[in-house]
């Protein structure tokens, strides 16, 4: 059933992977593929409904949906997975690491010590990935 909304080819899919990719270049292969391996329509359902519906939303820009993000995975302190993403997705839409840690020591005020901890894990492995990514891209030689 080609162009069907579950469809691989669905034009909702596409947008949510267009959106993943400007959150992380390169994510969306890996997160289709370990959604489609799960079941064909869950890209569609969990990805089509996250970010084609809500998060695509311009009433709220991306920087700060991401911001928002960061704070209530970083307050569940159940999801260190999607934490991880969007910490770095949110660095990707321009949240400054100062940034990043206020919303840490937000989330110990009004979400406890022990989930800013799991938080700041995160946010250390975000910062070393995104300065091991700008060391290398400063090491690169030109190609021109």
């Amino acid at each position: 059933m080609s162009g069907s909304p579950a469809s691989p080819a669905s034009q909702r899919r596409a947008d949510a992977l267009a959106l993943l990719d400007r959150l992380e270049p390169g994510a969306p292969a890996r997160v289709a593929a370990n959604l489609d391996a799960f079941d064909e329509r869950a890209v569609e359902i969990v990805l089509g409904f996250a970010f084609t519906d809500v998060v695509s939303n311009p009433r709220i820009d991306l920087k700060t949906r991401e911001m928002m993000t960061v704070a209530m995975l970083a307050a569940m302190g159940t999801a260190s997975g999607q934490l991880d993403f969007h910490i770095r997705a949110a660095m990707n839409t321009g949240v400054t690491r100062e940034e990043i840690v206020e919303i840490v020591y937000q989330v110990a005020v009004y979400a406890g010590v022990p989930a800013a901890m799991n938080a700041i894990t995160s946010a250390k492995a975000a910062f070393a990935r995104t300065s091991e990514a700008g060391a290398s891209e400063a090491r690169a030689p030109e190609t021109t």
